[in-house]
């Protein structure tokens, strides 16, 4: 009887210590992104026009954070500029760039603030990229696709544009996503993304995957991050610029 209640004792123990070291281990990820002190660089930027002598394009840039470029210390390094400036290289078109995203920003945040002025501007091509925010704030995988629908009717029925839906990188590196965190969004990260596949094909639109091509490196520190191993740095921007170029039009 006096094992039983040792042995009982022993596991009750062990669980309140793993949800304590869970939540400390989560915490600490938000500690670090604070600590880093990062900016916005769409609130200074300076320029949201690439000129050319061809076709004019507008191009409108959907998500967070990682759409914002926080992370890059100037507007030029983020991925969405890098990819207008591509696609000005490509056809001398004049590319004009409107960004739509913010901080923090989940889908129901996108659906509230950022959808509406999107859809107004008349974009002639679109990239999605959404869902880090809401992995990490336990949005359930159901509401996640609810939101996500939505965001895509009103793409699709009140635009004429070119959409590409970016999936969700597995972002932060082992030293920031503490263990077992690191293999719960590795887990997480996967299922949000089979959700982006699955309505890509229903929307037929084209699905660029980000992750895969990213996953070993961005769970390493490096160039590719800033100062918090969260956020990319205009190395990693310019990687992913390059990647998800490389898929438009196929």
């Amino acid at each position: 009887m006096i094992k039983k209640k040792i042995i009982y004792f022993s596991i009750l123990l062990f669980v309140v210590n793993l949800v304590i070291y869970i939540n400390l281990a989560n915490a600490f990820i938000y500690f670090r992104i604070g600590e880093g002190g990062l900016t916005n660089p769409l609130l200074v930027s300076t320029s949201n026009m690439i000129e050319g002598t061809g076709a004019k394009i507008k191009y409108v840039a959907l998500g967070d954070s990682l759409t914002a470029g926080v992370g890059a210390d100037t507007f030029k390094e983020i991925y969405p500029y890098l990819i207008a400036k591509k696609i000005n290289e490509t056809d001398g078109s004049n590319v004009t760039l409107e960004n739509f995203s913010a901080p923090g920003a989940k889908t129901q945040d996108l659906i509230n603030v950022l959808l509406e002025p999107a859809v107004k501007s008349k974009p002639d091509i679109i990239t999605l990229l959404i869902g880090v925010n809401d992995i990490h704030n336990h949005i359930g995988l159901e509401q996640f696709k609810k939101n996500y629908q939505v965001i895509l009717d009103r793409l699709t029925k009140e635009t004429s544009a070119k959409i590409y839906l970016i999936n969700i990188p597995r972002i932060g590196s082992n030293t920031i996503i503490l263990p077992p965190l690191n293999f719960y969004f590795d887990v997480e990260t996967d299922r949000y993304n089979e959700v982006i596949k699955e309505l890509a094909k229903t929307y037929n639109l084209t699905y660029i995957d980000l992750n895969s091509p990213t996953k070993d490196l961005l769970k390493k520190d490096g160039a590719h991050y800033s100062v918090d191993s969260f956020h990319p740095s205009a190395v990693g921007y310019k990687l992913w610029a390059q990647i998800i170029y490389d898929r438009f039009n196929r």
